[in-house]
């Protein structure tokens, strides 16, 4: 009968991949031109359950996402090789750089609500009606 060991692989996982995250973080930090590619900051990591792949996702300060993005994945290869001076495992994953859209559509999403909520607003719905007021 075979284990199960998903409980377990997922406690690594998850261990390995905020590893990856610090490590990453400091290379790109030191590897990366910031006039070039802007002030980077990695938001999260998915490995898979292999441990073969990661989608290292970010966001971008001072330059347009497109070049960011470009630049990191045209320099993965090299960061790949760092990371496995670095972590000692049998399987460093490939890296896979996209930029994340989540922070900016969360901004968005809040300054819609600020101002659906703003007082004056034309998309305000009217107040709801007293039921102590009725005659």
């Amino acid at each position: 009968m075979a284990r199960h060991k998903t409980r377990q692989n997922a406690g690594r996982n998850i261990r390995l991949a905020d590893q990856i995250q610090k490590d990453l973080a400091g290379i790109i930090q030191r590897e990366i031109d910031v006039s070039r590619a802007g002030l980077i900051t990695l938001s999260s990591v998915d490995l898979s359950p292999d441990y073969a792949h990661a989608k290292v996702y970010f966001t971008v300060l001072g330059a347009e996402p497109a070049v960011a993005s470009a630049a990191l994945n045209e320099k993965a290869g090299w960061f790949h090789s760092l990371l496995f001076k670095l972590l000692h495992i049998h399987t460093v994953p490939t890296l896979r750089f996209i930029h994340d859209e989540g922070i900016e559509r969360g901004l968005h999403l809040s300054r819609l609500i600020d101002e659906a909520n703003r007082p004056g607003s034309e998309d305000a719905l009217p107040p709801p009606d007293d039921p102590d007021d009725r005659n």
